[in-house]
């Protein structure tokens, strides 16, 4: 049965949303390489050990699988319908990073910054912010175990957003070795470390109680929970000097981060959250995300994960990357109608009667002074006609004449 709906979860795009897609996009990428991120390209299809081999976190149940194909399928264990996929499509950016890395290293800069945008896809529920195909725009540093890797990158993704008009937005960061030290030290033990975080996550959300049934839920000493939660009310109470003694290390790379960061700010707040998880396995150390408003989610997120190539080359390399929620901050700019171009965009309206290859003509000189000029036949209903050009994102409209110095560029509203 045909349908002309989009599978769920995927979509189309009119050529005004399209257009403002391509811009935002454009605006991007020219802030990330004005900080010296050069662009790569990864494949859309990774091998299937590489998408479950354990570092993707929620997302690895995600996964868009790709089955065998031919005498590969024809030979596949068809006990186990898991052994039937060979690829998968990527659910970030990040793994098929690491993995071109791997490939590429002695071609590259011992510190490689990486640019890199395309889209991915995760098979999960659709819902508003959510979609099983969408945009991301990474940047990465990899080879620089200095915490000036983490600043370059966070002061890069707030100069990327002040250009889209976005300000007051807050970026939250952590350090994983803080949130294992609050949990061992209240002790839990360190193979549960990932459940509790997640938890923990919740703080903000579901409250203290709601953490402490939560955790009870999942039959945990409760000598522990509340230990947890002591040492969370009084992190909360003390910010980052909270934490000094038990994870110093963590404390000084989040204390170095935050003062370079509060001396440049303008515009955006940044601020120490204990609670902060981030889903991904791979995570090792820093890690940050972005708010914006009341909005329930982040705009933007990312963090260091040093052991992420070693797991593939064998030899581990220092990383840290930052992912804008593309598709977030396109819904936003639309809703809050912060997209303006000064782009000139012409409809060059024309009769049969006139010569084609004079009005062709006409419009190749019109071009050198405006960014778009289209050639439509005037229709015998013109204002309808002018009303559907202004819907597209035309600026004016012109009606041919054979002498190029009377032509007359009009704007919609005077017709």
């Amino acid at each position: 049965m045909y349908t002309t709906l989009p599978p769920t979860g995927m979509r189309d795009f009119l050529p005004r949303e399209k257009e403002i897609r391509e811009y935002v996009m454009r605006e991007i990428r020219d802030e990330y390489k004005r900080s010296g991120f050069t662009e790569i390209e990864t494949s859309f299809m990774e091998n299937i050990g590489n998408l479950t081999g354990g570092d993707g976190g929620e997302n690895a149940k995600l996964i868009f699988k790709i089955m065998m194909r031919g005498d590969k399928l024809k030979n596949a264990d068809l006990s186990n319908l898991d052994n039937l996929a060979d690829y998968g499509m990527r659910f970030d950016l990040t793994l098929p990073l690491v993995r071109f890395y791997a490939n590429n290293r002695n071609e590259l800069p011992s510190i490689f910054k990486a640019l890199q945008m395309g889209p991915v896809f995760r098979a999960e529920r659709p819902q508003k912010g959510r979609y099983r195909a969408f945009t991301q725009c990474d940047i990465d540093v990899i080879g620089d175990d200095s915490n000036l890797a983490e600043i370059e990158i966070i002061q890069t993704i707030s100069s990327t957003l002040k250009r889209l008009s976005f300000n007051d937005f807050t970026i939250k960061i952590n350090d994983r070795r803080i949130l294992k030290a609050i949990v061992t030290n209240a002790g839990f033990d360190e193979e549960v470390f990932g459940e509790i975080a997640i938890t923990l996550d919740k703080l903000d959300k579901i409250g203290v109680e709601g953490v402490k049934k939560e955790l009870l839920s999942k039959e945990f000493s409760s000598e522990a929970i509340d230990n947890l939660l002591k040492m969370t009310d009084s992190i909360s109470h003390k910010g980052l000097e909270g934490i000094k003694n038990d994870c110093p290390e963590g404390y000084t790379n989040i204390k170095q981060i935050m003062d370079v960061i509060q001396s440049i700010e303008d515009g955006f707040k940044i601020e120490f959250d204990f609670t902060l998880v981030r889903g991904m396995g791979y995570y090792t150390s820093t890690i940050f995300e972005i708010t914006y408003g009341d909005l329930g989610y982040s705009i933007a997120g990312g963090g260091r994960y040093d052991k992420m190539i070693g797991k593939i080359s064998g030899t581990d390399v220092p990383a840290v990357g930052f992912s804008i929620g593309f598709e977030r901050i396109v819904d936003l700019l639309l809703s809050e109608d912060k997209i303006s171009s000064d782009e000139q965009k012409i409809a060059l309206l024309f009769s049969d009667e006139q010569p084609l290859s004079e009005v062709i003509k006409l419009a190749v000189s019109l071009r050198k002074s405006y960014a778009v000029v289209s050639l439509y036949k005037q229709k015998k209903k013109l204002g309808k006609q002018l009303s559907q050009l202004s819907k597209s994102g035309y600026n004016g409209y012109a009606l041919f004449k054979a002498d190029p110095t009377e032509i007359e560029i009009k704007p919609f509203e005077e017709n």
